[in-house]
């Protein structure tokens, strides 16, 4: 190796609902800094908290993460986990109580975090701050609101909710995507607005939150008229944009790179080393644990250490401390516990 610098970059996911001697050479990995969960993984709090504990036993600095926004984007739902409501929700009790809507949005946030992190989850993937415009049916009832200063209010009030259960959060997908009309999970997303257009409406929010969001996950869609690239892999967005005009210093994690959006990219290793040189800190492989014993994944960790070591790409002690700052500085409530929690309890009664 010819970088001595710890970058632990990859994202990855497992097949089952219990580690298995690959997925514990996976993590054993210098590359891998994160786990994710799928709804395939689930079987009971007592199962998941189990391989958590498990999982940092093998890694005690690993991230283990979840997309779990509420809503159809929610992966644990039974077994005592709260049925959260979609992001839509909320944007429709703002135009009949705004300053309900902000309390109870708050609420959805402490709910997801406490359940969440009492499991030995670390971060959700959320929330959504793309706009509603009508056009996206993969973000549809995922975002809060069509206008940005109600979906920015909307999402910092969950962020804050977020917060007081010690749980750091993601805005995605950035700098927009519900305009573009295509699902990037199958399909390139293209959206021809100007960065003028874009920079006036759907980017304003990471403007907005430039001091309060902790990750940003880049959206896997072309904007031709900004860069060629997806905006995961243009330092252009992430770069010049984000970093530069909004001054954003959180982290920055790309998309799955095995999603239809991120193949303009290349494999998934060229889609990672692609990732890195743009801007982003971390990158996620999703669901590629099923796919021939997982290999794909192997094939990723390799291919980025093979770069690492060619020198075609750096790792960054930026990125991993941006990465380590993820990771939740306070001890969760057992969950026992949390369920007679007075806040807890509250919370479950603001929900709309």
């Amino acid at each position: 190796m010819t970088d001595t610098i710890a970058h632990a970059p990859v994202i990855l996911d497992i097949a089952g609902t219990a580690l298995n001697d690959d997925d514990r050479r996976r993590l054993q990995h210098p590359l891998t800094g994160g786990l994710i969960f799928f709804t395939r993984n689930w079987v009971s709090r007592q199962q998941i908290t189990e391989i958590t504990a498990e999982a940092k036993s093998i890694r005690p600095d690993l991230l283990i993460t979840i997309d779990h926004e509420g809503g159809r984007v929610q992966r644990f739902r039974t077994d005592g986990f709260t049925h959260l409501p979609a992001a839509r929700r909320f944007g429709e009790l703002w135009m009949r109580d705004a300053m309900r809507a902000t309390d109870a949005a708050s609420a959805a946030g402490y709910v997801l975090g406490s359940e969440l992190r009492a499991c030995g989850v670390d971060l959700s993937w959320a929330p959504v701050v793309d706009l509603d415009h009508g056009r996206s049916e993969v973000v549809g009832d995922r975002a809060y609101h069509r206008d940005p200063r109600v979906a920015t209010l909307l999402a910092k009030s969950v962020m804050h909710g977020l917060l007081l259960a010690g749980m750091h959060n993601c805005g995605k997908h950035f700098p927009a995507h519900g305009y573009a009309i295509a699902d990037s999970h199958v399909a390139r997303a293209v959206d021809d607005r100007t960065l003028e257009e874009i920079l006036a409406e759907d980017a304003m929010p990471y403007d907005w939150l430039s001091s309060t969001l902790t990750c940003v996950m880049p959206a896997h869609v072309t904007f031709p008229k900004v860069d060629a690239m997806p905006a995961g892999f243009s330092a252009r967005w992430l770069k010049d944009i984000l970093r530069g005009q909004f001054g954003y210093t959180g982290a920055i994690c790309c998309d799955d790179l095995s999603m239809e959006g991120a193949r303009v990219a290349g494999s998934a290793v060229e889609g990672g080393i692609a990732a890195l040189n743009a801007g982003c800190d971390m990158v996620l492989l999703c669901n590629q644990s099923k796919v021939d014993g997982g290999k794909p994944v192997d094939v990723l960790l390799d291919g980025l250490q093979d770069a690492l070591d060619r020198g075609l790409w750096q790792a960054d002690a930026g990125s991993e401390a941006r990465r380590l700052a993820l990771l939740p500085q306070t001890e969760p409530l057992a969950w026992d516990e949390l369920m007679h929690q007075p806040q807890y309890q509250r919370a479950l009664e603001l929900l709309p």
